[in-house]
């Protein structure tokens, strides 16, 4: 059975959810909305005893982020020891976060409820399967950034220093912080917070990323770097073309331990590579805006359908799994398929385009629709178009036999929709299709003909998560010969850096 659901018709219950109480508790629940999506974060949710379980709480399928967000400012005092009012801020900005976070772990591992308002009315509306949840502990510390900075000339953004060791927890000089690999919680601080949540914008790659780092504190006997920034930074340039992921570290077994140096962040956000791949993920967001439209109209008990999106059987929760550099690639198809949808006039024209996923079994439908304004005003027009889209998802699946999910989304063709739209979702499981299923979209598809010509319009080129300047915008010095250039070696383009940090990055 299918599950739909559509932008334009009322349903049922809606849901309160705080927006933090403190400034930073505010800025960490928009950046998580932008991250983990409206329907997938809550800030302030509480315990069975009217206590608060955290700052946030965000949990998309198994993952559970619990986020504590700190502020206390580390004062300058001129005759005051420097590290005794170091180990006074962090025993009360780290330290104890780090122990509340430890205690949320175990009462969501108890399996004990959770609610969205201290009175405890207002059940948390998310499941979370406790034997299978992978949960991810996430201290905010806000406060020394200034402080950090007046120490050293050599700290870029002020980054508070990360160890995990066997030895976590104890005693550290200013500015650094040791965590107990053992029992591993992420320190993020007021600087580093807004670039971790802004490059990782989405639940894969942030859920990626800490996964990795889970990976390296895990293999390692000490994990060191300078900043939360700069690990990230090491990550994205760390691409394992084998396992086609980032790593952390290296894949050598004769290494126990790892240290990313001061400035990996800084240097590679100057890179074209970086600044061009920036340029190039504006499009991306358009994928963003239709989830985040659903996901409000759902807050707000506007959905219709019958698709269940805060538990996962629904074509958004799907769309949600996509990586940023795939969602890149699905909007700029869209647009694409939009801009040549025909201009020829007619009473009915309809187009289908057919979109990859990152998941080798999940595959995408893009809908456009054209019909007379007259037509559209009839109540049971949506009803009608949905039946379509799902005749054109089964076609799909018969046209693509290793698709275990396909996700269809349908519009009024834009072009022609005189700035008003709703859009449809449809998530049709199709891992087990037998041959009634076939012969009935065959059926239905008879008339429509969908996929049925060897012109099929869809879209499988290789995609890339960082996008080189292009022949035109990253020309070589002329007098270049083409030998071989020492990676330390200023770069033949001119440009005054290390080849490394430029084209050979």
């Amino acid at each position: 059975m299918h599950t739909s659901c559509t932008t334009s018709e009322v349903s049922a219950t809606m849901i309160n959810k705080s927006s933090g109480v403190t400034e930073t508790e505010r800025m960490l629940a928009e950046f998580c909305e932008r991250t983990f999506l409206k329907l997938w974060s809550y800030p302030n949710p509480f315990k069975d005893d009217g206590h608060e379980l955290c700052d946030l709480l965000a949990v998309f399928g198994d993952y559970v982020f619990i986020f504590f967000d700190r502020e206390n400012q580390l004062p300058e005092i001129p005759d005051k020891d420097p590290q005794v009012l170091w180990d006074r801020w962090k025993r009360n900005v780290v330290d104890r976060q780090v122990k509340t976070a430890h205690g949320a772990e175990r009462y969501i591992l108890g399996g004990r409820p959770i609610f969205l308002d201290a009175k405890r009315e207002m059940p948390f509306p998310l499941t979370i399967d406790f034997q299978k949840a992978i949960i991810h502990k996430i201290v905010v510390a806000h406060g020394a950034k200034e402080a950090c900075e007046r120490a050293s000339d050599q700290n870029v953004y002020g980054s508070l220093a990360i160890t995990y060791c066997e030895t976590g927890n104890g005693p550290t000089p200013p500015f650094h912080v040791k965590i107990d690999r053992r029992n591993p919680v992420h320190i993020f601080d007021s600087h580093n917070i807004s670039i971790v949540l802004s490059e990782l914008d989405t639940v894969s790659d942030f859920s990626n990323y800490l996964d990795e780092k889970m990976r390296a504190v895990a293999k390692y006997d000490s994990l060191i770097y300078c900043g939360e920034e700069d690990l990230l930074g090491h990550y994205l340039l760390n691409y394992d073309t084998e396992s086609k992921q980032h790593i952390i570290g290296t894949k050598l077994d004769d290494v126990n331990g790892v240290m990313v140096g001061e400035g990996e962040w800084h240097d590679f956000t100057r890179t074209d590579l970086y600044k061009n791949t920036k340029k190039e993920d504006k499009i991306s967001y358009f994928w963003d805006e239709l989830i985040q439209r659903t996901c409000q109209n759902a807050l707000n008990g506007t959905l219709g359908g019958n698709s269940d999106l805060l538990r996962g059987q629904s074509a958004i929760f799907e769309m949600v799994k996509e990586p940023r550099f795939v969602r890149r690639a699905l909007a700029d198809k869209i647009r694409r398929a939009v801009l040549n949808f025909p201009n020829h006039p007619g009473q009915f024209t309809r187009q289908v385009t057919f979109l990859p996923s990152h998941l080798p079994d999940v595959g995408y439908v893009f809908f456009q629709l054209r019909v007379p304004s007259d037509y559209r005003e009839h109540p049971d027009y949506l009803v009608k178009r949905r039946t379509i889209l799902e005749i054109a998802c089964g076609a799909a699946k018969n046209k693509f036999p290793h698709l275990t999910k396909v996700i269809g989304i349908g519009v009024d063709a834009p072009k022609f929709a005189g700035g008003t739209n709703s859009e449809d979702f449809i998530l049709l499981p199709c891992e087990t299709w037998n041959d009634d299923m076939r012969s009935y979209y065959e059926e239905q598809n008879r008339d429509w003909k969908f996929f049925g010509t060897p012109q099929l319009e869809q879209y499988n080129e290789h995609i890339t998560q960082f996008v080189p300047m292009s022949a035109a915008t990253a020309t070589m010095d002329p007098s270049w010969t083409g030998s071989k250039v020492g990676r330390n070696e200023p770069c033949p383009c001119g440009s005054g850096k290390k080849f490394k940090k430029c084209h050979g990055a």
